[in-house]
C-alpha cells in the first residue's frame, strides 16, 4: 500500500514538473551577466537575447552585474529560486573561482546547473599606443628592460584575462605588475586612457578600439589566428610556443532548476545560435558560436575547474 502511495506521488510530482515546464516561461526572464557592459561576456549577451526572447515567448532581461570576478553575479543566481527565471551567463573566469577562495558562498559544481556554452573566444594582448613594441618579442624586451614598470589591466583577480597575463609573465620570463577593473569595459577603458599599458581582452571588447587606433593588438592567445583579426599573429607563432588560452561564454541556472525547463532553455539557446545571423554577427568580432547539450557543457566546466586550479597555484594567487 505505502509503495503504491509513493509511486502515485512520484507520479504526480513528475506530471506537475512536466506541466511547470510546458507553461514555462510566463513571466520575463533575469539574465545575470557577470561582467560590466561593454565587455565580451555582455557583448555575447546582447547578441543572442532578441532572438533567444523571441524562441522562449519572453522578454529576457540582461541585468549587468560585474566585480570580483564574476563572483557578486553567481552569489546572486546560486540563492535564486530555481524555477528558471533567474539565469546567469559567465565568461570562463566561474570555472576560476575556486582556485581563487578557500571559502565561496556557493559551490560552482553543486549549486549551479550547466544550460549552455553559448559561444568561444581568445584573448587578445593589446597595448597602449604609447608603449614602443608592435610585436610580442618587443614588448618581451621592453619588459625585460624596465623590470615591472609595465602594469596590465586586468577585469578582477584570478579572471581569465589575469591568469593569462600571469601565464605570459611565467613563459617569457618578464616582471610586470596587475591592475585590478570591475569589468572587461572598465578595463579597456583604463588602457583606452593610458592608466595601464598593457591588457589580454576579450575579442569583442577590444577590437572595436584596434579598429579606431585607440590601442594596439600584438598578439592572440588561441593556436590559430582568428578569423575577425586575421592580421594580428598569435602570441605561439612570435616565439612562446605552446601558449594558448581560450574561453567560454556560458549559461547556468540554480541548482534543482527542473531538467525539463533547462533543456527548454538550452533547445531555445542552440536555435538562436544555429543562426546565420546570429553566428556572423558572433564572428564579426572574434567569437565563435558553440552550443551543445547541458551535460557537454557540464563536463567543459569540471574540466576547466580543475586546469585553472594548476595554473592559479602555479601563479601564486591561490588563497
Amino acid at each position: 500500500m505505502k509503495a503504491k502511495v509513493l509511486l502515485m506521488m512520484l507520479v504526480c510530482g513528475v506530471g506537475a514538473a512536466e506541466a511547470a515546464a510546458q507553461a514555462y516561461p510566463e513571466r520575463p526572464i533575469r539574465l545575470v551577466v557577470g561582467s560590466a557592459p561593454g565587455g565580451g561576456n555582455d557583448f555575447v549577451a546582447r547578441v543572442t537575447n532578441a532572438k533567444l526572447s523571441e524562441l522562449l515567448g519572453k522578454q529576457v532581461v540582461i541585468d549587468n552585474r560585474g566585480g570580483a570576478g564574476g563572483l557578486l553575479a553567481s552569489e546572486i543566481v546560486a540563492q535564486a529560486t530555481p524555477d528558471g527565471y533567474t539565469l546567469l551567463q559567465m565568461f570562463s573566469n566561474f570555472a576560476i573561482l575556486p582556485s581563487l577562495h578557500a571559502k565561496l558562498p556557493f559551490d560552482v559544481i553543486k549549486d549551479f546547473v550547466p544550460v549552455a556554452n553559448l559561444a568561444s573566444s581568445a584573448l587578445i594582448l593589446v597595448v597602449h599606443p604609447s608603449v614602443p613594441a608592435n610585436s610580442v618579442p618587443e614588448l618581451i624586451k621592453l619588459a625585460q628592460a624596465k623590470k615591472g614598470a609595465l602594469n596590465y589591466a586586468a577585469p578582477g583577480v584570478g579572471s581569465l584575462g589575469h591568469l593569462a597575463a600571469e601565464l605570459f609573465k611565467s613563459v617569457a620570463q618578464v616582471q610586470m605588475e596587475h591592475v585590478a577593473y570591475k569589468g572587461g569595459g572598465p578595463a579597456i577603458t583604463a588602457l583606452v586612457g593610458s592608466e595601464v599599458q598593457l591588457y589580454f581582452s576579450t575579442l569583442p571588447a577590444a577590437l572595436t578600439q584596434v579598429k579606431a587606433g585607440r590601442i594596439r593588438a600584438l598578439g592572440v592567445t588561441s593556436a590559430k589566428r582568428s578569423t575577425a583579426a586575421p592580421q594580428v599573429p598569435t602570441i605561439a607563432e612570435q616565439g612562446l610556443k605552446g601558449f594558448e588560452v581560450v574561453g567560454w561564454f556560458g549559461m547556468f541556472a540554480p541548482a534543482k532548476t527542473p531538467a525539463a525547463i533547462v533543456n527548454k532553455i538550452n533547445a531555445a539557446v542552440n536555435q538562436t545560435l544555429a543562426l546565420q545571423e546570429t553566428r556572423e554577427r558572433l564572428l564579426t568580432d572574434g567569437v565563435e558560436a558553440e552550443g551543445g547539450s547541458p551535460g557537454d557543457f557540464a563536463r567543459q566546466v569540471k574540466q576547466d575547474v580543475a586546469k585553472w586550479s594548476t595554473v592559479a597555484k602555479q601563479a601564486g594567487i591561490m588563497k
